[in-house]
């Protein structure tokens, strides 16, 4: 097995220098930096845990807790978020790993517990909820973290969010300038803060173009297709006034509505506009719907690479507000929404 003794004298560098280059300290040159890691990569060089560990006081590993399994529905964005944090994380000489938790152990317990094992560096944290219990714990722990999202205004912590409140935001509006005046969001599972934050975007754009908010024509669930079938026969075949619009919270959502409103003999855009977020997966296209679905759009994907770089930095001690971004948002027409038949 290839040592740092063994690419220190592939590469006629010190072990200090390829020790320092491995872990991007910024004292060395980043044509030295890619040297070494492109040796590295080479010689099929793996860091000792153990002794980086005693060296550094950090083991280079950072992990990701589930509280379940993942539903069938929801693996293809599991795999391709855990594959591409995998990815990013292993540029950086690091090693990430996953532990789905026992359901009957509590979430907290769980930190606890790999916490006091010694060999996490820090961790990732997904769909935080409003005063999230497990930031808490992991600040009061001092220890290192990233979140996929925030779960208050202006938070004190490493982050990568998009604006959630801008995305239902830009759709109500666009949906109220074509005439629209009964709107229905399909959103997601209630808790969630980007849930909330769609929530309050959709009532602003509402209030703002004189609507008043109509809690039963915002249905929150799991984001999946069978919400939208569901939500369609819903507010269509049990509703005396139903919408002429419909937000869905992602093409999954979509797809189940437009399917749902073809088998009711339902036409997009003729009797229902409907408009969704994008998160750009490669397994479902907007521009494939018939006809073409208007989104906003932000990828998924592009939040694996600063998840990683944020952990790294707050394992680094690189001050939070260095750590932190939005990621930009688009609105793309297409041929999904028309004026409302009856405004």
């Amino acid at each position: 097995m290839t040592t740092l003794k063994d690419l220190s004298r592939h590469l006629n560098l010190s072990v200090t220098q390829v020790s320092r280059a491995l872990n991007d300290h910024a004292d060395v040159s980043e044509e030295t930096r890619r040297r070494v890691k492109e040796a590295a990569i080479k010689l099929k060089y793996q860091p000792n845990v153990a002794a980086r560990k005693l060296v550094s006081g950090r083991s280079g590993i950072v992990g990701l807790v589930l509280p379940n399994m993942p539903k069938m529905a929801e693996a293809p964005i599991f795999v391709q978020t855990v594959g591409g944090m995998s990815a990013h994380f292993a540029r950086r000489r690091m090693q990430f790993v996953l532990n789905i938790a026992d359901e009957s152990e509590p979430i907290l317990e769980i930190y606890r517990r790999l916490i006091s094992g010694g060999s996490l560096d820090g961790f990732v944290l997904l769909e935080p909820v409003r005063d999230d219990p497990r930031i808490e714990f992991l600040q009061s722990q001092k220890v290192p973290f990233v979140v996929h999202g925030r779960d208050r205004e202006e938070p004190d912590y490493p982050y990568f969010d998009i604006d959630n409140f801008g995305v239902a935001h830009r759709l109500t509006r666009y949906l109220t300038d074509q005439g629209h005046r009964r709107i229905a969001f399909l959103n997601g599972r209630e808790g969630l803060t980007f849930v909330e934050a769609r929530r309050e975007g959709y009532r602003a754009a509402l209030g703002e173009a004189g609507l008043r908010y109509d809690p039963h024509l915002h249905l929150c669930a799991d984001m999946e297709e069978g919400f939208g079938i569901i939500s369609a026969v819903r507010l269509f075949s049990e509703n005396p006034r139903p919408p002429t619009a419909v937000i869905a919270g992602n093409l999954r959502i979509a797809k189940g509505l437009y399917d749902a409103l073809r088998a009711m003999h339902l036409s997009v855009p003729q009797d229902v506009s409907v408009v969704a977020h994008d998160d750009l997966l490669p397994d479902i296209k907007a521009n494939a719907f018939d006809p073409p679905l208007t989104t906003t759009q932000s990828a998924l994907e592009l939040s694996w690479e600063p998840l990683a770089e944020f952990l790294a930095g707050a394992v680094a001690n690189v001050p939070a507000a260095a750590l932190q971004k939005l990621g930009e948002l688009r609105f793309v027409e297409r041929e999904s929404v028309a004026p409302p038949q009856q405004p």
